[in-house]
């Protein structure tokens, strides 16, 4: 199997609006937008937002997303939560490293999406044989 693409499309109640906080906050592109579903796109990185009762979802689907946490790796974790909270946007879990080998963030997103953003660092001894490359 050939697979071109994979990305989540979560069902929120307003797309439009869940779309415009990562173009706002995160530099995505739409690459398609209507009022029942957007597309975005960063570089390679693909997201989507469907209207949680459109009649394309199966019945016992449509509704909207719950415990999701989308995951934005970034080159300086630090540099960018500075820039976000300077935005105004609400942090859920202020900036710490983690033994597991993240210093990270997480925002509180559109429609009770939580947005966690990770830098990479260096694990804790006991985690880097955890890793497999």
């Amino acid at each position: 199997m050939d697979i071109r693409s994979i990305y989540p499309v979560l069902q929120v109640a307003e797309p439009e609006s869940a779309g415009d906080y990562f173009v706002e906050n995160f530099a995505f592109e739409r690459t398609f937008s209507a009022d029942w579903y957007v597309s975005l796109r960063h570089g390679v990185h693909e997201l989507a937002f469907l209207h949680h009762a459109h009649p394309t979802i199966p019945e016992g689907f449509r509704r909207t997303v719950t415990g999701i946490l989308v995951n934005i790796e970034v080159d300086d974790a630090t540099v960018e939560y500075e820039r976000l909270v300077r935005a105004g946007l609400t942090v859920l879990l202020e900036l710490r490293d983690e033994p597991f080998g993240q210093r990270h963030f997480i925002l509180e997103g559109p429609e009770g999406i939580a947005v966690d953003v990770i830098e990479e660092i260096p694990p804790a001894p006991e985690y880097a044989l955890a890793f497999t490359s």
